[in-house]
């Protein structure tokens, strides 16, 4: 297992991190977030063009052909400056889904080069109530004379009131099943929701006779699980870039802030906290690679790791991000400040794919622990 990221790895890294900083500092990452789109079209065209929406796709299907080590790096960066982007509902779950179809490749040679291109953004469409239902819920999917259409409700969904291709999980007859729909079908209703964490945007997708195309894939239920398992690690690398600046900015904050004459920094308390910060982070890193370097090398062992990397990662997280808002003082709770921002993320990412008990429950059962 390489748990140490290579020079080119580490090049990636800081081109997306120039990019970032030009494209997305906190100035604009305020102002995207309130916009309509919520989220900068010019800036998801440029990751397009650097090939980093397309990372984990096969080049023959327009792809870079890397891994998720290095779409874990752009999550990094990306969650280090909390960027508004639809990456994760697109170049994550709907570019993960599709891979999964194993016995649709028609579909995948025709949407896949777009996601990687930025041409489209797409997302999925499982959760029902907030739970990723594996049976498909209560949305069903009928067909007639080759015709399918679909009816029922999906709530939340990640980037759902921007997103042009939505991969919907649906109850047919004979099981749950894939479906694809267009973002503008008619019988489709996009409500935005409003939601703890403002960079990040959620909608309610509600289908009423909805026109669909069905995926085909070998078991649909199996390849729902796999993109969870992706997307858990993709989320934890986010949560790792969060981390560490958060973790940056507080410790920073306390060698410039001032009280009784020293910098509040050398005072044992707070002197002791950004030290857990760091600790902290530095095994979250390296659960982050083990599970992004097993998804790449070891399918198998992905659920374990994917579960692992969620039951530490979001809670860690959210720990860094409540001691950043603390260790700030006053300041660390007003709106002015990043700081709410950081810990609005920290806790909506913890619970995104499910409480971390959750996490640890599925992770026991893999270590077939009583």
């Amino acid at each position: 297992m390489k748990l140490v990221l290579d020079s080119e790895q580490e090049e990636l890294r800081a081109t997306v991190r120039k990019v970032l900083a030009d494209r997305s500092p906190s100035a604009k990452v305020r102002e995207v977030m309130e916009s309509e789109l919520g989220h900068d079209p010019d800036l998801w065209r440029t990751l397009g063009d650097l090939g980093a929406l397309g990372l984990v796709v096969p080049e023959d299907l327009g792809g870079s052909g890397a891994g998720h080590v290095e779409r874990a790096i752009v999550m990094e960066e990306l969650g280090r400056v909390l960027t508004p982007s639809p990456f994760l509902a697109s170049a994550v779950l709907a570019t993960d889904a599709l891979l999964a179809l194993d016995e649709d490749d028609p579909a995948r040679a025709a949407l896949l080069p777009r996601l990687a291109a930025g041409e489209l953004v797409g997302t999925v469409a499982v959760t029902e109530g907030g739970a990723w239902d594996l049976t498909g819920g209560a949305t069903t999917a009928t067909g007639h004379d080759g015709t399918w259409r679909l009816d029922g409700v999906k709530t939340p969904v990640l980037a759902g009131d921007s997103a042009d291709l939505v991969l919907v999980y649906a109850r047919t007859t004979s099981g749950p099943s894939w479906f694809a729909v267009e973002g503008n079908a008619v019988g489709l209703t996009r409500t935005v929701l409003t939601g703890l964490d403002p960079t990040r945007r959620f909608a309610k997708l509600s289908f009423a006779g909805t026109p669909a195309r069905p995926l085909a894939a070998s078991d649909p239920g199996a390849a729902l699980e796999t993109v969870v398992d992706l997307a858990a690690v993709s989320l934890a690398a986010e949560q790792v870039g969060g981390m560490e600046r958060a973790m940056e900015l507080t410790v920073e904050y306390a060698k410039a802030r001032m009280q009784f004459g020293r910098a509040i920094g050398s005072y044992q308390a707070v002197k002791h906290g950004c030290a857990d910060m760091y600790s902290a982070w530095e095994q979250a890193v390296s659960v982050l690679r083990a599970a992004a370097w097993t998804a790449d090398h070891d399918r198998p062992g992905l659920p374990m790791a994917a579960s692992l990397a969620q039951t530490y990662i979001g809670p860690a997280f959210f720990e860094t991000a409540t001691g950043m808002v603390q260790y700030h003082g006053g300041i660390g709770y007003t709106w002015e400040h990043d700081a709410h921002l950081y810990y609005k993320r920290a806790k909506s990412s913890e619970l995104l794919l499910g409480p971390p008990g959750r996490h640890r429950a599925r992770l026991a059962d893999h270590l077939e622990m009583p």
